[in-house]
């Protein structure tokens, strides 16, 4: 149960986000996140443009744009902007999630076609920030751990296709070679070592491999390294956008959307990591954050739309980092965004990456997508993966495959609809989705009403209601009114504290709060949601906090905090911007006990 635990252990951060530290520590560490990140950032729109077939110039353009626009980003998620930023060291880069639909779009229709499709895209995620409280239960971590075990599948044609990507008359050994050195290098650092050398294990492997290439095959062909310039602005080879909104256009949109919430709920995990990571004591996650970090992943989206290059997100390395080293603080991410928009302008080294051999790339790229695989279970598995969920993932995952791969009935599947089912991301997280609308099961109520003292015996009666319609014995009922009485109380009391105590007559009117009660059924036990304006204390921390001598929390206020964490099985505080959600769970005393 949230809160139950004998107090939260201190954490070893030698800087938590709202300190400075010293400007070597700021400007040395900020390179160190940008080296440690660059190659994803160039690779990445090197491989959609050098595999669908792009221009030198328009390559060029593309990365340039990437790396300013991740510099831009990765300040706003750290310095925040409105509500605009997560205020944590959240790197920006490309993402490899969007490379298929990419090379799809940019081989059927141009990057103006790609362009305006990003642009569409990330709009959702606006969307989704400003409104996730209301999705959470449509766009839940389940679309996520499906579609992104389902990104390896759409990326393998990609994969196998840079893997033979070798000079003409080169030797028939050069392309396995170089890979496996890469492979092997990227696998055995991070198996056999920990800490700082193992952050270095990308780097290493493509340096790795790159020196078989070059050196052992001759395959790495530094002619425009040479020829580059060491300072200067990158070819101005601005695709455009293409509002012919052709069928290619609404075949694709789907599949951008999909990866679209993909990246969100990817922010959304690395967000809640940072947060962890941040501060001494460590707080409860503040969904805050979490909207902001979205919303400047959709600035992030508009403006590589905009620029024509490949998507962004927040890249988990990051977060490595801050932990390994206990800086966390937000002048970091702010030198980060230089560094990487310093990079912008420097051609000879940009050439210098984009030259990396094929087989190199496929390899690292050979990582990248079993990582992602791996996070995906891993979302799964923390979700939970009970018989419902099992089926749903199970279903999702194997039509996912079977669309990507033509296996059912791809005669009766043509034109836009063939574009459409041909992704199986697309189809995994649809399947998903349709799903786990139609399996929300249990008997729901609801009530609407104020959030005042006064309102508490329509709440009792509200619930008393709802334990009889259940079928459930007096001793659950009991349990409902008690968690029920005592979250109104800590509700109202937060609410008194905000209006500056008990208002004496006269006094103007505060403002009027809402509250929405949801109340589930779940066998012998209940889900119960209380919505209501946000505040700024968090239960959870309050819960944590009765386990260390109660610091903060008047006398008066433990009571009904005892009391809740004595009747609930679990609590979970969710606060957004403009509104507060309150998870209760509730078990009869028998469900309890076999739990126990």
């Amino acid at each position: 149960m949230a809160g139950s635990s004998p107090g939260r252990a201190t954490q070893d951060v030698r800087y938590e986000p709202d300190e400075r530290p010293p400007l070597p520590i700021a400007a040395g560490l900020g390179v160190q996140y940008a080296l440690i990140c660059l190659a994803s950032i160039v690779l990445t729109p090197t491989v959609m443009i050098t595999v669908a077939g792009g221009s030198d110039a328009y390559l060029s353009w593309a990365v340039s744009a990437a790396l300013v626009i991740s510099g831009v980003t990765t300040a706003i998620q750290a310095r925040s902007v409105g509500r605009i930023g997560a205020g944590y060291i959240l790197v920006m880069g490309s993402t490899s999630a969007f490379l298929a639909v990419s090379v799809s779009a940019l081989e059927q229709g141009g990057p103006g076609m790609l362009a305006l499709l990003i642009i569409g895209s990330s709009l959702i995620q606006f969307v989704l920030a400003s409104r996730m409280a209301l999705l959470r239960r449509i766009f839940t971590p389940t679309v996520a751990g499906v579609v992104l075990m389902l990104i390896p599948v759409t990326l393998a044609p990609l994969i196998l296709r840079k893997l033979a990507e070798v000079p003409a008359g080169a030797s028939p050994a050069a392309a396995p070679v170089v890979a496996g050195v890469t492979l092997a290098v990227l696998v055995l650092v991070p198996l056999r070592f920990s800490g700082a050398l193992r952050l270095w294990a990308p780097a290493l492997g493509i340096a790795a491999g790159s020196l078989v290439a070059g050196l052992g095959f001759g395959i790495y062909d530094l002619s425009p390294v040479a020829e580059a310039r060491w300072i200067g602005l990158p070819d101005l080879a601005y695709p455009g956008l293409d509002l012919s909104f052709r069928p290619e256009f609404w075949a694709l949109l789907p599949s951008f959307v999909m990866v679209t919430l993909v990246g969100a709920m990817d922010t959304l995990g690395d967000a809640i990591a940072i947060q962890r990571v941040s501060w001494r004591r460590p707080r409860a996650i503040d969904f805050r954050s979490i909207q902001g970090a979205i919303s400047a992943d959709g600035v992030g989206n508009l403006l590589s739309g905009l620029a024509g290059t490949v998507p962004n997100t927040t890249y988990g390395m990051s977060i490595a980092v801050a932990e390994l080293t206990g800086v966390a603080s937000r002048a970091i991410g702010i030198c980060v965004g230089i560094v990487f928009v310093a990079f912008a302008f420097l051609p000879k080294f940009l050439a210098l990456i984009i030259a990396i051999p094929g087989p190199v790339v496929a390899a690292y790229f050979v990582i990248i997508v079993a990582l992602i695989f791996v996070f995906g279970i891993k979302i799964l598995l923390q979700e939970g993966l009970d018989y419902r969920n099992g089926i749903v993932v199970g279903v999702a995952f194997w039509l996912g495959i079977a669309f990507q791969l033509d296996w059912i009935y791809p005669e009766s599947f043509q034109g836009a609809w063939g574009e459409l089912l041909g992704n199986g991301m697309t189809v995994g997280g649809l399947t998903v989705i349709l799903l786990t609308v139609f399996g929300m099961g249990g008997r729901r109520a609801r009530l609407k009403t104020r959030l005042s003292h006064d309102t508490w015996p329509e709440v009792d009666a509200f619930l008393v209601k709802f334990a009889a319609r259940n079928g459930w014995d007096e001793d659950m009922e009991t349990r409902l009114r008690a968690v029920g009485e005592e979250t109104l109380h800590i509700l109202t009391r937060e609410k008194a504290q905000e209006a500056g105590d008990t208002p004496e007559a006269g006094d103007t009117p505060e403002v009027e709060r809402n509250l929405l009660v949801i109340a589930r059924g779940d066998g012998p036990s209940a889900d119960l949601e209380f919505i209501a304006t946000t505040d700024e204390k968090n239960i959870e921390d309050q819960l944590a906090m009765l386990s260390e001598a109660a610091a903060g929390i008047p006398v008066e206020a433990e009571t009904p905090l005892r009391l809740l964490r004595h009747y609930a099985s679990s609590i979970r505080h969710q606060q957004y911007h403009d509104i507060d959600i309150l998870t209760v769970r509730v078990e009869s005393a028998g469900q309890m006990a076999r739990d126990f």
